[in-house]
């Protein structure tokens, strides 16, 4: 219990810091693209068009809605860290077996990985689907921003508005590519770094347990790059078609389901789109709309 307490104290402080990144991040997700390219520098010195990385797009939110308005959707973003936490740590506490994830296997063998893979693995998920109303909450709290809407303004009367409108399923929009793309990134990671650690890394060397945790760490980074677009849809499900501006048209058509998002998206050349915050590059191809604060 002690130690649960400390994960949920570390997650939300952990979360309070990182909130305004999050919320720049999910604006540039859905499009929205309030300051113009601008002439820069690349790496070889190269003058290119750039846009503005996520210390312009912040001093942007703060001249319209002040520093507090860095923190759109925490509210429900901390409620999600904190249940999720709790209910992840009490799935890991039931056995093995009542899981499903086999007999006992010598550490450090693929027996054991796909063990406790697979425990970690329902662990997130049964954490996921519990808390994705709360993540559908925070990411229309942000959206709002586009439109300048105030239709989703605290937990309790964002739940009230959503089954209103959507019924339950509303509250698991975007929830089926979310999923999807925290398995495969645990899945991807865990055995990545379980064959680099067993065939590439010599027991035998200085510092094998460094080695090893960097190894762990870059996996971790390559399986997120990977199943990035799961993040993208599922983000854009969430909001998509729930009558704020940035869920529909011009930023983005009605989506009968993900798939069909996926594959706009792809079409369009969309796919790592809000993947990298700092080195923006402007988008070949397209054109931007200055009164639309997007690009087409």
């Amino acid at each position: 219990m002690a130690d649960t307490c400390a994960q949920v104290l570390l997650g939300t402080g952990l979360t309070v810091l990182s909130h305004p990144i999050l919320y720049i991040k999910v604006l540039v997700q859905a499009g929205h693209e309030p300051l113009p390219p601008t002439l820069g520098r690349n790496l070889f010195g190269r003058p290119v068009y750039q846009l503005p990385g996520v210390f312009a797009y912040a001093k942007h939110i703060v001249k319209i809605d002040g520093k507090a308005g860095l923190f759109a959707g925490l509210a429900p973003r901390l409620c999600a860290g904190t249940v999720g936490t709790l209910v992840h740590s009490r799935v890991l506490e039931v056995k093995p077996d009542a899981v499903g994830a086999g007999g006992k296997a010598e550490e450090g063998s693929l027996a054991h990985v796909v063990n406790e893979t697979t425990r970690e693995m329902v662990a997130r998920s049964c954490a996921t689907i519990v808390t994705h109303p709360f993540h559908v909450i925070t990411l229309r709290c942000m959206v709002q921003f586009i439109g300048r809407e105030t239709k989703y303004c605290g937990v309790f009367d964002s739940v009230v508005t959503i089954y209103k409108e959507e019924g339950i399923l509303g509250f698991f929009a975007g929830l089926i590519p979310r999923l999807l793309g925290d398995v495969l990134s645990l899945w991807i990671c865990n055995m990545l770094a379980h064959f680099i650690n067993t065939y590439a890394i010599d027991d035998s060397m200085s510092h094998t347990g460094e080695i090893k945790n960097c190894s762990q760490a870059l996996t971790g980074f390559f399986a997120s790059m990977l199943t990035y677009p799961f993040v993208l849809v599922s983000n854009l499900m969430a909001v998509n078609d729930c009558g704020l501006a940035g869920g529909l048209p011009p930023y983005a058509p009605a989506y009968p389901t993900w798939v069909d998002c996926w594959r706009h998206l792809s079409r369009e050349g969309n796919m790592s789109r809000g993947n990298s915050l700092f080195f923006r590059k402007l988008p070949a191809g397209k054109t931007y709309i200055i009164d639309q604060k997007r690009f087409f």
